[in-house]
């Protein structure tokens, strides 16, 4: 284990998330201002691609770090079939569930390195539709778009906050910290489609200063002690394949949890490939 990864142990996780989030909502122009450019020196992030490219029209970090596409960016996949690549980043990982542990539910995160279905959704029963199913994990770095769209069309069922720990989910994290996204802090969102249910799971990370959704507003920071969930069955909120769900307000990782049966994942992704908003994440059967 190197020693960053042992240093996200001892860090105090929630004070830098807290300190994170000050900063990335600060209106100071040279807090700002310092940041913006900081960021985009460091991970080459590409304004060109953004609905306003100049980093100085930008109020707060947060204002930048969440900007929106100008019309065009990112297209859907033309195939009505195909489920959409729910957000810009790599694939960390991406497969069928229980394989290659032949144990139904459980979901490979690395080498040597898993956690199950019901650990990540905190709820046995909401698991058991994707005991034989596929997923698809993909990580958000600085430089990407950091909204998070629909894969299908869907219906929303239930939203759970899980509270857990804020460790990074960069690449050396995810090969060393056991059972890393099911113990980081995370929003589980289920939602009723044409083909059964499906998860997306929005995990935070350490520096992550907030989740937001589009029905909800902010969702994460919470730092609760308790699982909580809220039930939106009776509230009728329909979103759209390629509509925005969400939004992290800093890097983070999305999960997706497809059934059994119900679709199989596009040729050619495996960890590490690079991925856009709109792409084919897999198609129906």
């Amino acid at each position: 284990m190197s020693l960053t990864t042992r240093l996200t142990y001892v860090l105090p996780h929630r004070v830098l998330s807290a300190l994170a989030r000050r900063l990335a909502y600060s209106g100071h122009p040279r807090i700002s201002r310092w940041l913006i450019d900081t960021v985009t020196r460091r991970f080459g992030v590409d304004l060109g691609e953004a609905a306003e490219p100049d980093p100085r029209a930008y109020a707060t970090f947060n204002a930048f770090f969440t900007r929106g596409l100008r019309e065009g960016a990112r297209t859907p996949d033309p195939d009505p079939q195909a489920l959409l690549m729910p957000a810009d980043g790599r694939i960390s990982q991406c497969g069928p569930i229980g394989h290659p542990f032949q144990e139904p539910g459980r979901i490979f995160q690395a080498k040597g390195q898993s956690f199950t279905a019901a650990e990540l959704l905190a709820d046995e029963d909401a698991a058991r539709p994707y005991a034989n199913g596929v997923f698809a994990t993909i990580y958000l770095s600085p430089r990407d778009y950091h909204r998070v769209h629909m894969p299908w069309s869907g219906r929303l069922l239930e939203t759970v906050h899980v509270p857990g720990r804020l460790f990074s989910v960069g690449p050396a994290a995810v090969r060393t910290v056991p059972r890393l996204f099911a113990r980081n802090e995370r929003l589980v969102c289920h939602f009723d489609t044409d083909f059964g249910p499906m998860a997306v799971v929005m995990v935070g990370a350490l520096l992550v200063s907030g989740v937001e959704t589009v029905w909800g507003g902010v969702e994460i920071p919470r730092y609760g002690d308790a699982v909580t969930a809220k039930d939106y069955r009776g509230a009728d909120i329909a979103l759209e394949r390629f509509a925005e769900m969400a939004r992290f307000n800093y890097g983070s990782t999305v999960i997706v949890l497809l059934p059994e049966g119900v679709a199989s994942l596009a040729s050619g992704l495996s960890a590490e490939a690079p991925v856009r908003l709109g792409e084919r994440l897999a198609t129906l059967r």
